[in-house]
């Protein structure tokens, strides 16, 4: 078997690789937050998975549903769920903040500007949420 070693010859030099420290991310504040925002995806899929066993439970019956309440009042439950309230709100805003780079708008040759594009997405999340606040305390 032939190692990374045997490939060179004094007429090839190695090549120049700088080591980089694990803690590169902490270097820059956009360094920073773009780690934060890739470690939210483990509350948002918290968050999925507690939508799931919600679901479940109410699927199940009355009294799987009042475990379910019961177990979800446990402060360690209520903590991570808040925790994850806040991530997934902060995975949200990152979202609608990359929208303008990723997603170009066009309106027949004309294209939208991103600040419109951006804003027509947090107008929604606020129609979206405001509709599911009006179901919840009883349409």
């Amino acid at each position: 078997m032939m190692q990374t070693s045997d490939l060179y010859t004094p007429y090839h030099p190695r090549w120049l690789r700088r080591r980089v420290s694990t803690y590169w991310w902490l270097q820059k504040g956009s360094y920073f937050r773009f780690i934060l925002r890739e470690s939210t995806c483990m509350f948002v899929a918290w968050a999925v998975a507690y939508l799931l066993m919600l679901v479940s439970a109410v699927s199940r019956g009355a009294e799987s549903y009042a475990r379910f309440i019961e177990w979800s009042a446990a402060p360690w439950v209520l903590a991570l769920n808040v925790v994850s309230l806040m991530f997934v709100v902060f995975h949200a805003i990152t979202f609608f903040e990359a929208v303008p780079q990723a997603t170009i708008v066009r309106v027949g040759r004309r294209r939208v500007p991103g600040h419109v594009v951006k804003l027509a997405h947090y107008v929604a999340w606020g129609a979206v949420s405001a509709f599911v606040v009006w179901v919840l305390l009883g349409a």
